[in-house]
């Protein structure tokens, strides 16, 4: 049974208090893994740490192949036993901040949020303050899960600071387990809205891909990579912007011409997570999201990427029930899909 919510919350789980010491984690590499970094290895096996975490680990001495210590560059071999030693997590360090916050569900395990536009997820270099953390701790009361460490205290998953929508954040330990689980397996539900330049050659398709860095520019992803993670994006046209309102109308005028002064409404559904997947998937197919000032191909008076998480749905962690969340799309997008 699935459970649709809007603003409206789900039944109070009883609190958890969860786990405050450290923890190990056992890996065995797999023969499909043969040949990545230990580094690249154990972000896509523990996503809930970041790259630059699992770099320290291993600097530390907290992991261990085959019981020595290793470099962040070594190549991990088929058979390979790994441990992870994760440190408890440390108090707090950022400052609870007084920012309202558009929630669309919150019970004792967890809360759903319709982040803004602009906001950054957690504290990084260069946004130390002002971002979804701050605002969390302040209306959570401190009441996050360990797990994510000190920046990132109940974070299961991001979104860029220019897009806006649906997010899921762990008030404790049990439900980062079990959301983690959830997004490592593809079960979580993750359908995004955005504006696109152009016309799109057919209504609806599926984009499949290896997303990796690109050897061009370090700071962006590719899908013209020789060796990467698969990505899969699936993508239906809602509209046609400034022509043919309906889909059918306008596939003729497509064919004859796919000029990018047009834009599209689309719809995305993400069966992986890589970064940047979805504005790296539409700029490859020669459809970039309007506003994306790293992967578009034109300039634009917009200041951010028109991409929307429109939905978001997953098992609750605790009740065993279906959830799905919506957040409205923005008045920006709906301004310019009208009046383009």
């Amino acid at each position: 049974m699935t459970t649709s919510i809007g603003r409206s919350g789900v039944p109070a789980a009883k609190p958890s208090a969860g786990s405050r010491r450290g923890r190990r984690s056992h890996l065995e590499v797999p023969k499909s893994m043969v040949g990545q970094r230990l580094d690249q290895y154990l972000r896509a096996q523990l996503p809930e740490h970041s790259r630059a975490f699992l770099q320290k680990l291993i600097a530390d001495g907290q992991v261990r192949v085959n019981g020595k210590r290793a470099k962040a560059r070594y190549r991990v071999r088929a058979g390979d036993s790994i441990t992870v030693e994760i440190p408890p997590p440390q108090p707090m360090e950022a400052r609870a901040e007084s920012i309202p916050l558009d929630v669309l569900c919150e019970d004792d395990d967890l809360i759903v949020i319709n982040k803004p536009a602009g906001m950054v997820v957690h504290p990084a270099a260069g946004n130390r303050e002002h971002t979804l953390v701050n605002a969390l701790l302040h209306h959570c009361r401190g009441k996050l899960a360990g797990i994510g460490g000190v920046e990132r205290p109940g974070i299961v998953h991001r979104l860029d600071k220019g897009t806006s929508g649906c997010i899921v954040v762990a008030k404790t330990d049990l439900a980062h387990q079990g959301l983690m689980q959830q997004f490592k397996s593809r079960d979580v539900a993750k359908i995004y809205r955005a504006v696109c330049w152009g016309k799109f050659a057919k209504p609806a398709g599926r984009i499949e891909t290896l997303i990796g860095r690109s050897a061009h520019n370090r700071q962006k992803m590719s899908a013209r990579v020789r060796r990467g993670r698969a990505a899969r994006t699936d993508y239906r046209v809602l509209r046609y912007v400034g022509g043919p309102r309906s889909v059918e109308a306008a596939e003729e005028r497509t064919r004859r011409s796919a000029s990018l002064q047009d834009v599209s409404l689309v719809e995305l559904t993400l069966h992986t997570g890589r970064t940047h997947q979805i504005r790296v998937h539409m700029a490859h197919v020669g459809h970039p999201i309007v506003g994306d000032q790293i992967y578009g191909q034109r300039k634009s008076e917009i200041a951010r990427p028109l991409l929307h998480a429109y939905k978001l749905g997953f098992t609750h962690p605790r009740t065993g029930e279906r959830l799905e969340f919506e957040a409205p799309v923005p008045a920006d997008m709906e301004r310019y899909a009208r009046d383009h």
